[in-house]
């Protein structure tokens, strides 16, 4: 991993003293290493995606997606300016399945967005995989 690193995750996750923590030590050990080092739930996974997107880690997003609703390939803006995430809530919908409510803020064109999803996800062979989301 680059040096940059160490900088502040996307996802915006705080530790115990709610000092932001270093991608590394975040979401950068999923995205970073995910044929060994897979998000052990849902929120986490979903929060790693988040990173993904806003490094527009294409990889990663796709590995992560389950087959059944994984698009061909990915496009990403470069005009787009990720702003933050919110995660509302999360839960287990059943032994393998849950899902995540969540808000992600950015900028495109000048225009400020909001994404407000509740995004279900499925766990296989051990591995969490995003299915797919209801907008609000």
């Amino acid at each position: 991993m680059a040096s940059s690193d160490t900088t502040a995750c996307p996802c915006g996750q705080l530790n115990a003293r709610q000092k932001p923590l270093a991608y590394v030590d975040c979401c950068g050990r999923y995205v970073e290493h995910f044929d060994t080092t897979p998000a052990p739930d849902a929120q986490h996974l979903m929060r790693s995606r988040y990173s993904a997107f806003v490094r527009e880690r294409a990889d990663y997003l796709q590995a992560t997606w389950h087959p059944r609703t994984r698009p061909a390939d990915l496009d990403f803006d470069p005009a787009t300016r990720w702003l933050g995430l919110s995660v509302r809530s999360h839960r287990s919908t059943g032994a393998d399945t849950a899902e995540v409510e969540f808000v992600a803020r950015y900028r495109v064109g000048g225009k400020a967005v909001r994404l407000h999803e509740t995004s279900r996800f499925v766990r296989e062979d051990g591995r969490w995989f995003y299915v797919d989301g209801d907008q609000q």
